[in-house]
């Protein structure tokens, strides 16, 4: 398995961590406290079955963490890690994606993202989250499983429309301009 990391994988990191810091103000409110929906982790999501596992993971650790640090004063680390758990597993299977060759619009390709995202998000907010709390700091272990749950859903729905809409036109639009690039 051969990853790619150049002058654009670079950029993705840059602009993608920026924009993840940047949607963190933006969270809906969920029945369960200090969970929420936020649209950040689409883009995550998008960034790393384009551009690869380093790409995602970097996206959503430093996003994560700096979001953190900047909006609330403090990193809670045990939901910084398994952003960065969906990240690279996203990103793992960028190449079955076929993003950046225009194959994103076949419904294999979509579902296979959105089965990656779901059982990434299951290994994310299910086991690595809910115990890095206990371990870390020490929370009962019956919140954490319920805000693990709620993350799981709210993130499976996040991605699963918003992140699988900016790789479908993502993937049109990039396939159109590497065609025309090819012509020259």
């Amino acid at each position: 398995m051969k990853f790619k990391f150049g002058i654009k994988e670079v950029v993705a990191i840059g602009v993608g961590t920026a924009l993840f810091v940047a949607l963190t103000e933006i969270q809906i409110p969920t029945p369960i406290p200090n969970t929420y929906l936020q649209p950040r982790m689409a883009i995550m999501a998008f960034l790393a079955a384009v551009f690869g596992p380093l790409v995602g993971g970097v996206v959503g650790i430093l996003g994560h963490a700096l979001g953190d640090a900047m909006f609330y004063g403090s990193v809670w680390w045990s939901w910084v890690i398994p952003e960065g758990i969906i990240g690279v597993a996203i990103g793992l299977c960028a190449s079955k994606f076929a993003i950046k060759e225009g194959e994103f619009k076949n419904v294999k390709a979509i579902v296979l993202f959105n089965v990656v995202q779901i059982l990434a998000n299951i290994v994310a907010w299910a086991l690595a989250a809910p115990c890095l709390d206990i371990l870390i700091y020490a929370e009962p272990a019956n919140k954490v499983f319920l805000q693990g749950a709620m993350a799981i859903l709210g993130n499976v729905l996040i991605i699963g429309i918003l992140g699988t809409l900016l790789c479908v036109g993502y993937s049109a639009v990039g396939a159109k301009s590497s065609s025309l690039n090819k012509e020259e």
